[in-house]
């Protein structure tokens, strides 16, 4: 499907969550700016899957109190993202809505595609950070897989772990959780 809109000025959250559905791209507002990202591929996709299943698991077995969603729509002081995967308050999802605030998450989890490098590496973490959401994963492909993890603290994200293919990390916060990256993507 492509994308035809006539629209004059500054794009609002209002106006982005008007867009028709469409499965093909990804539309986030950051700042007052549209922008269009394709649909991830096979491996994305995967990783993706994979990983939700696993804090969907860790967060059942620690009976944490949260819903782990993919590509939901997260509305932040500074526009709206859809980040790979958000671990939510439970309270947070509990409307059958389109879109979620986030003060109601708790991490934000992006898994970097060639298309996406710069924005998931450098300007994504300031937005989060913005909105005060405590936890943010970045999910790395090449190389190999890694999962950088960070944590806010003083309004910036600082790196707890670095977790590399090959072995598994324990990560406590915010769900206890052990991972080894290369099983995420491996086909």
């Amino acid at each position: 499907m492509s994308l035809a809109v006539n629209h004059t000025g500054p794009w609002t959250v209002a106006d982005v969550l008007a867009l028709p559905e469409d499965r093909t791209m990804r539309y986030e507002l950051l700042g007052e700016s549209l922008v269009m990202t394709p649909a991830p591929g096979i491996r994305h996709q995967r990783a993706s899957f994979r990983l939700a299943m696993a804090l969907h698991a860790a967060a059942r077995s620690a009976r944490t109190p949260v819903e782990v969603l993919e590509a939901v729509n997260v509305i932040l002081p500074s526009g709206l993202v859809v980040p790979d995967l958000v671990v939510a308050d439970a309270g947070a999802t509990a409307e059958d809505g389109v879109s979620i605030d986030a003060e109601g998450v708790q991490l934000v989890v992006e898994l970097v595609s060639p298309g996406n490098r710069t924005v998931d590496r450098k300007f994504k973490p300031m937005l989060y950070a913005e909105a005060a959401i405590p936890h943010f994963w970045r999910l790395e492909f090449d190389p190999a897989p890694m999962l950088i993890i960070h944590e806010l603290e003083s309004g910036r994200y600082v790196e707890r772990t670095t977790a590399l293919a090959g072995a598994v990390t324990h990560v406590d916060t915010p769900i206890p959780l052990d991972i080894d990256p290369a099983d995420l993507s491996r086909q």
